[in-house]
């Protein structure tokens, strides 16, 4: 039997982390959306102060999400060529990554008081949780959550 406790089952899984790690950006990023609707809604700034933070915090942790993403695939396949569903969990990865961050810059300049459209930044966010919510829906085909991997 492994035991649970050990480094080597811990730091050296099958799954190189990524599986666990993956899970902050998402939530953060989806509960930012909510309360940056909900702000917008409500005309409520302590809300606006919530979705901020949780939007950096998404952006912050898409960075480890990324590197155990690539060291995952170059560990298990020994960089071999993407391709299927792999590569399109990869490449919409990435585009997750990039709306996070794009939508975490637009809260930041509209803190600012820098011109920023909040319409906008909403219609990215959601936009960006659609591509989330594709990438975690790939992701669950690769760990074979979702069906045979």
């Amino acid at each position: 039997m492994v035991n649970p406790f050990d480094p080597k089952t811990l730091f050296m899984a099958r799954h190189a982390q990524h599986v666990v790690l993956i899970h902050f950006p998402i939530a953060l990023f989806v509960s930012a959306v909510m309360f940056d609707c909900l702000a917008q809604w409500k005309e409520h700034s302590g809300l606006d102060e919530l979705a901020y933070y949780n939007l950096l915090l998404a952006a912050l942790s898409t960075v480890p999400a990324l590197i155990t993403g690539i060291l995952a695939w170059q560990l298990q396949l020994e960089g071999g060529k993407l391709k299927g569903t792999l590569l399109l969990h990869l490449v919409f990865g990435c585009c997750s990554s990039v709306f996070i961050w794009i939508a975490w810059r637009l809260h930041a300049r509209s803190r600012r008081n820098l011109p920023a459209s909040c319409r906008f930044r909403l219609a990215l966010e959601l936009l960006g949780v659609v591509v989330v919510a594709l990438t975690g829906h790939l992701g669950g085909f690769l760990s074979g959550v979702n069906g045979p991997s």
